[in-house]
């Protein structure tokens, strides 16, 4: 398991960390990435959302719009949240979560 820091820049509201296939978007790439597994806060990892939430769908208990909800959920841990928790430590990169 390893972090990656944020690198965020103000002027073009963008937020991306350093991935084994360069900079990537934390927005468009980490979100739907199965590497992902949780936004650091503080000194706690919040689970991904979006995986949770697919999980649900998978085991029949959730719906469509949990999983746009858990992508909303996503986009606010960011905000307040300083690095990734990926568990990419062969390096391979972004791979689909869906």
């Amino acid at each position: 398991m390893k972090t990656l820091e944020f690198v965020r820049d103000e002027k073009k509201d963008r937020v991306t960390v350093a991935c084994a296939d360069g900079m990537a978007s934390v927005y468009s790439k980490c979100a739907y990435c199965r590497h992902c597994t949780g936004i650091l806060l503080g000194k706690r990892v919040a689970p991904a959302p979006q995986k949770e939430a697919l999980d649900a769908i998978r085991q029949g208990k959730g719906s469509d719009d949990s999983l746009m909800n858990a992508a909303m959920m996503f986009n606010t841990l960011i905000r307040d949240g300083k690095a990734i928790a990926c568990d990419d430590d062969a390096n391979a990169g972004f791979i689909k979560l869906y």
